[in-house]
């Protein structure tokens, strides 16, 4: 990026969008686009000033804006995390749609790690921080716990082979559906067939209608009592008591919300709440979840059959009976208009998937075809078990003969991993809609450190049995020189025992402040990269 030689000036500190645009970049020195200064205007971040019809905002109020958001960022988290973190590990200067970069967003998953963070210790530079090429291309690289796939994306990127596993079936579907070679043509032609006759099926519904009438409603109802941007531009100034008058205003909607339910005599809530997709779920949606699996189950081409399924299961997950803001968490089902926070109006449940199957297929396909212009011509495998007995060689002859071949021949040069975290997310519960639909069997039992244990003594002595477990396991594996990598927020100083237990030492540590999170908690939050060799 060329940055413009010296900071723009306009009359009386007001800029346009775009003028807006040009001096953030240059004063951030990172590209800020037209969108993310319309986003700051939107949510209420800074002021718009109309000026001859033209939206402007203030120079001052950006700067200081960046200021408390960003220019101060790093000193406030060396204040919390001590300043032996490396900085350069933030990967702050990506945009998010660098950090979720082609197939990386191919499915929402918690607790997933970064690209740049994987391509940082697998590329062959060196730099002041990291002294040593650890890898490079021909080898071959373990994740045992594979998660997402983040891992074996990026090793493919990078020229690299790489073995993931997972206890979860349907992770190991996710990260296996990233690196596989499709036949674009066979899945848009089964997309547009599939969407077509979901088309149709809708229509012989009310559904169109009543969602067409609530929607001019709201528009009405929202332009009237949160116009964009002042309202939200109020409540972050103080001058409207957002929880007070929320709760008047969603009272206010309710019974025109109600009358359309009736009229369109519109089915909320399931007979039965005993499995999740009943319980999170209207009417309509699941009706339409079932009639798009059946038709995928009609596909025969097996690699189109599981990409669909991924489509299905990301378009599913944003359609649950929640609110916007609750996607990650799931409190109570949410099956009447509600006061959004996130978007700063009334909004509602989705009464169809239609839209987001739609937008889903379409991204998912260029994603895809993306990824095909940046992968390698190297192997890459999930296996679906438990990492402390699976036998590596052995699961994979029967699924990959010639990359169990390569594994036996050449060993895996090492780890890069993140484990589980003691006490924080069940990894099977997650996915709890698409285990429902999918039939997949759950190994919730075989997790390490998964929520439900809790953080108690007994929970930490049982991660690190289990993490050591793994690496005592995967040793017979590696290579003789291995390196390994284990990505972790070690707030309880478990890794120095995992590392001993494993017959292990800690040769170094990387410390990295995780900037972004999607988690509720914005606090500052720092990530160690052990590094691991034989003792």
């Amino acid at each position: 990026m060329n940055y413009p030689s010296a900071i723009p000036t306009f009359k009386e500190n007001l800029l346009t969008v775009k003028e807006a645009s040009i001096w953030a970049t240059r004063y951030l020195k990172k590209t800020v686009t037209v969108s993310n200064i319309s986003y700051l205007i939107q949510y209420g971040r800074i002021k718009k000033f109309d000026v001859g019809g033209a939206v402007c905002v203030s120079s001052e109020e950006l700067e200081e804006y960046y200021k408390s958001y960003n220019s101060y960022r790093e000193t406030a988290y060396r204040e919390k995390l001590g300043n032996h973190i490396n900085w350069a590990l933030s990967f702050d200067k990506y945009k998010e749609s660098e950090t979720t970069k082609h197939i990386h967003r191919l499915h929402p998953y918690k607790g997933k790690f970064i690209p740049q963070l994987v391509e940082y210790f697998l590329d062959g530079h060196t730099d002041e921080f990291k002294s040593t090429a650890y890898f490079k291309k021909g080898d071959i690289v373990l994740d045992p716990f594979s998660g997402s796939g983040t891992t074996m994306v990026q090793s493919s990127e990078l020229g690299i082979h790489a073995i993931g596993i997972d206890v979860s079936a349907f992770n190991a579907l996710i990260g296996n559906c990233k690196v596989t070679y499709y036949d674009i043509n066979d899945i848009i032609v089964e997309i547009t067939r599939i969407t077509n006759d979901l088309q149709t099926f809708i229509s012989k519904s009310d559904i169109g209608e009543f969602e067409e009438e609530l929607l001019r409603e709201l528009y009405y109802f929202n332009n009237n009592y949160f116009p964009v941007p002042e309202y939200k531009y109020k409540i972050r100034n103080g001058e409207l008591d957002e929880k007070c008058y929320s709760i008047a205003k969603e009272r206010d909607f309710l019974p025109i919300y109600e009358k359309l339910v009736k009229k369109y005599d519109i089915e909320l809530n399931q007979k039965s709440n005993a499995a999740f997709l009943n319980k999170w779920y209207l009417g309509q949606i699941c009706s339409e979840i079932d009639f798009v699996y059946n038709e995928i189950e009609k596909v025969k081409n097996q690699n189109t059959k599981n990409i669909l399924c991924i489509i299905l299961s990301r378009t599913i997950r944003s359609c649950r009976a929640t609110t916007h803001s609750d996607l990650a968490t799931l409190l109570e089902p949410v099956t009447s208009t509600y006061y959004c926070r996130k978007h700063g109006k009334i909004c509602k449940p989705l009464f169809s998937i239609y839209k987001w199957w739609k937008t889903y297929t379409k991204d998912t396909i260029a994603r895809l075809r993306e990824f095909n212009t940046f992968r390698t011509e190297t192997h890459q495998l999930c296996l679906v078990g438990d990492s402390r007995i699976i036998d590596i060689f052995n699961e994979t002859e029967p699924i990959h003969p010639v990359f169990a071949k390569l594994l036996k021949t050449q060993k895996i040069q090492g780890i890069f991993s993140s484990p589980p975290y003691v006490g924080l997310i069940n990894y099977h519960e997650q996915h709890a809609y698409a285990y429902d639909l999918f039939k997949f069997p759950r190994n919730d039992e075989l997790e390490i450190g998964p929520l439900f244990k809790g953080q108690g003594n007994s929970a930490k002595e049982s991660y690190v049995d289990g993490i050591s477990s793994v690496l005592i396991n995967c040793k017979k594996f590696l290579a003789d020189d291995y390196n390994i990598f284990l990505v972790a927020n070690d707030k309880y100083n478990l890794y120095p025992k995992i590392a001993e237990k494993a017959g292990m030492c800690l040769i170094n540590q990387f410390h990295r402040p995780v900037l972004n999170r999607t988690e509720k908690d914005k606090g500052a939050y720092s990530e160690t990269i052990f590094l691991l060799r034989e003792r």
